[in-house]
């Protein structure tokens, strides 16, 4: 039966005897009376942040709005474990990263946080148009993918502008047109419309590549100022 919390040294012979290759996490969790998914997150945590992040479980983390969400969806895409998420990202428990995904699943969107207290504001999706689509990914691109900008003007939700944004940059304006199985079209982009909204996201990316290399050309010139 395990005894749920143990002592910061405990912790440490715990892990640096896994470490060292002298027990199994099953054998060792047993020997110090607690569940083998608790050693299991405690190696992790020795892992992604050294054996000071080991002294104090309970010191507040910091975890900015942008890690969180760029950890969600990474693990959205299935290809990496909540484990090799909290490790990837420096996320001291799973039950954290749990979390957050369970508030991106209920369109809750995160916000920057302090420890175990975690802000969150509701944006439900809404149904949009084809034109309403282009409009807002051309305007998220403009503000340089600023989801949260977006969400605040247009009123729909995280997710639906972040799969938006990826159909665009896949398929181009066509990828934003509702193909959900209608049997009657809905009101799409004409032509004219379509070159419109492409124009308009292609000089806002036009618009960072000029910036990127007006302040290349201004490092530069720094650079050989200073020789």
């Amino acid at each position: 039966m395990s005894r749920g919390k143990i002592s910061k040294e405990e912790r440490i012979m715990a892990v640096e005897k896994y470490k060292a290759g002298k027990g199994s996490y099953e054998s060792i969790a047993k020997e110090y009376s607690i569940c083998k998914r608790t050693l299991v997150d405690l190696v992790a945590i020795y892992d992604s942040q050294g054996i000071e992040a080991l002294y104090d479980r309970r010191r507040n983390q910091k975890y900015a709005t942008e890690l969180k969400q760029e950890a969600v969806q990474e693990y959205l895409t299935e290809k990496y474990s909540q484990q090799e998420i909290c490790k990837r990202f420096k996320i001291r428990q799973r039950s954290q990263l749990r979390s957050w995904i369970k508030m991106y699943n209920g369109h809750k969107e995160l916000r920057e946080s302090h420890g175990s207290g975690t802000e969150i504001y509701m944006t439900k999706g809404r149904k949009t148009t084809q034109q309403e689509r282009a409009e807002i990914v051309a305007f998220c691109m403009e503000h340089a993918k600023d989801y949260l900008l977006t969400m605040q003007t247009y009123y729909v939700s995280y997710q639906q502008i972040y799969s938006w944004v990826r159909k665009y940059e896949a398929s181009g304006i066509n990828g934003l047109a509702d193909g959900r199985g209608r049997t009657k079209p809905e009101s799409e982009m004409t032509e004219t419309e379509k070159l419109k909204a492409e124009n308009r996201i292609l000089q806002s990316q036009l618009k960072d590549q000029e910036m990127v290399i007006a302040f290349l050309k201004k490092l530069k010139e720094l650079e050989e100022g200073g020789r």
